[in-house]
């Protein structure tokens, strides 16, 4: 994780802090209303950052109203005009994100960074693999020194001006260059590190590449918050990125089901229970905990050791455990209420 750490409001991003999980807005960000419901919505989900586009002015005269409808630091994401971003500022949100590629000339850089300096604002530099200066296109092409040379790049006109609270993000549509892209960004910069694979595409594939991308940087020790990027609904955006923080062994959040993948051995039809297992276990303030829902012996308590508890079936009976030692077996089916009661139980222990 990086050395500085901003703040985005009252979230802490880097030096130590935890993983935040952001994501985007896709309204009309001039529809203060609509734009309101979905940021309530992305609260509810989890979400502690959250972004919205600003591309006029109309957009930067609703920021107020948004602002006070919704709990968690408003982003402002500005293209192409710095004056938005100063706009914004005023308004009264939490950080900015500009485009190194189009934002203009280092005087619109240095008028935002002193108005951000002034007023306490992180500023995001936000590096994507499609909108990279001409220059650095035309002598590296996409590519991983190319991003980093950028971000680089404005960084260091934004230190010129005096202005260091700074994160970074470089983003490509591929993982790994993404990857690549923020290793080499992490040796060189001292910056929070923003993750996410731009414009992942939709659904399962999407999830696959960004869970590459994001989670390989995770296990490497690098990245601060993240951005899962899908097309569609904003709030699967979040539920993705907290199964990959917690496929990553970055944050425990909520219940992780552990099950196999079954053989010719099993004997029950596992991946109804395991249904049965999590929805059971999928409510408000549940602790988070390791549940193990395996389909025979084989995989019982000595493959999921580590889970806080767990079921392992037979033909006609289950064995139910906890951290690998069996504490009680019973009859099919009746074993598997029993089980889901013992393990809501622990769920709201403590």
């Amino acid at each position: 994780m990086s050395k500085n750490r901003v703040y985005v409001g009252a979230v802490p991003v880097g030096g130590g802090a935890g993983v935040s999980i952001q994501s985007m807005t896709n309204t009309d960000t001039r529809d203060a209303k609509a734009t309101i419901a979905q940021i309530l919505e992305l609260e509810e989900a989890g979400c502690e950052i959250v972004r919205s586009s600003v591309f006029d002015e109309r957009c930067v005269e609703a920021l107020p109203e948004i602002i006070r409808g919704i709990h968690i630091p408003l982003v402002a994401d500005i293209h192409f005009d710095h004056r938005l971003a100063i706009g914004a500022i005023k308004a009264g949100v939490a950080k900015v994100r500009i485009n190194p590629g189009n934002i203009g000339s280092e005087e619109g850089v240095r008028a935002l960074a002193l108005l951000a300096k002034e007023r306490g604002i992180p500023i995001r530099i936000g590096v994507n693999g499609g909108s990279l200066e001409k220059e650095l296109l035309k002598q590296y092409g996409v590519s991983a020194e190319a991003m980093v040379l950028s971000a680089v790049r404005h960084a260091e006109m934004l230190e010129k001006h005096g202005f260091s609270d700074i994160v970074v993000s470089l983003k490509a549509s591929d993982p790994k260059t993404t990857v690549q892209a923020y290793r080499m960004a992490s040796e060189r910069l001292p910056y929070p590190l923003h993750l996410g694979v731009t414009e992942a595409g939709f659904g399962e594939d999407a999830l696959i590449k960004s869970a590459i991308g994001i989670g390989s940087l995770l296990m490497d020790g690098i990245g601060d918050t993240v951005r899962v990027s899908m097309t569609g609904g904003v709030v699967q955006e979040v539920e993705a990125a907290k199964k990959i923080l917690e496929a990553a062994g970055v944050r425990k959040s909520r219940v992780r089901i552990v099950s196999c993948p079954t053989c010719g051995r099993t004997r029950v039809e596992l991946a109804e229970i395991v249904q049965r297992v999590r929805q059971a276990l999928d409510f408000k303030g549940a602790r988070p905990i390791d549940v193990a829902v395996m389909g025979c012996a084989v995989n019982g308590p000595g493959e999921a050791r580590e889970a806080d508890i767990g079921i392992a079936f037979g033909t006609v009976n289950a064995a139910v455990f906890k951290h690998g030692e069996i504490i009680y077996t019973d009859a099919l089916p009746g074993v598997i209420d029993r089980f889901i009661e013992d393990a809501r139980a622990l769920c709201t222990e403590g």
